[in-house]
């Protein structure tokens, strides 16, 4: 698991909100296995764990570009109930207009992004979600959570406050160091 930091996702409910259960979609044989495959890997990692929260979202599949499948927790249910937050996400035009007059770029995409950041321990049992086999919750922020992206940005500015928009700009998972001189 990452390291627990100021930054965990919480997920706070509008007043009144009770427990979220939606229906599990029927799933294809190969979808199946693919989930196998994804909770064995999850388990393992320690993303998830099994649960016996009174939420449960489903999962679907959808199709990657490379033509994998990709699970995906429904969220929306909880997402209509959960208080938004008001953290920025930088605009995309901005950031480009920050590159004027740069002359050497650098990438950087991080992979499995989301699962660097912890779910705040309170607030498992409300990322559960149901499989023919049993329910689970996460422990590092799922997709699809509608507060995670300015959850990831809150803690991608904080990594880089100190060279943010002097030769680092930061959008989510993407990272650009630019510099008008190769040093």
């Amino acid at each position: 698991l990452p390291l627990e930091r100021d930054h965990d996702h919480k997920i706070e409910l509008e007043p009144g909100a009770q427990p979220i259960v939606r229906t599990q979609w029927r799933l294809t044989q190969p979808e199946l296995d693919e989930l196998r495959c994804q909770l064995d890997y999850l388990f393992e990692k320690g993303f998830v764990r099994p649960s016996t929260s009174p939420f449960a979202a489903p999962i679907l599949y959808t199709l990657k570009k490379d033509g994998g499948l990709r699970m995906c927790i429904d969220y929306r249910a909880l997402n209509r109930v959960t208080i938004k937050s008001r953290y920025p996400i930088p605009r995309a035009d901005e950031l480009i207009d920050q590159l004027c007059g740069a002359k050497f770029f650098s990438k950087i995409d991080l992979r499995g992004s989301y699962h660097q950041i912890r779910v705040n321990e309170a607030d498992y049992y409300k990322t559960a979600f149901r499989t023919r086999y049993e329910s689970y919750e996460y422990t590092v922020m799922p997709f699809g959570l509608t507060n995670a992206p300015s959850t990831f940005q809150l803690a991608m500015n904080d990594v880089f406050w100190p060279l943010l928009y002097k030769c680092v700009i930061v959008y989510l998972d993407d990272i650009v160091i630019y510099s008008t001189t190769w040093e």
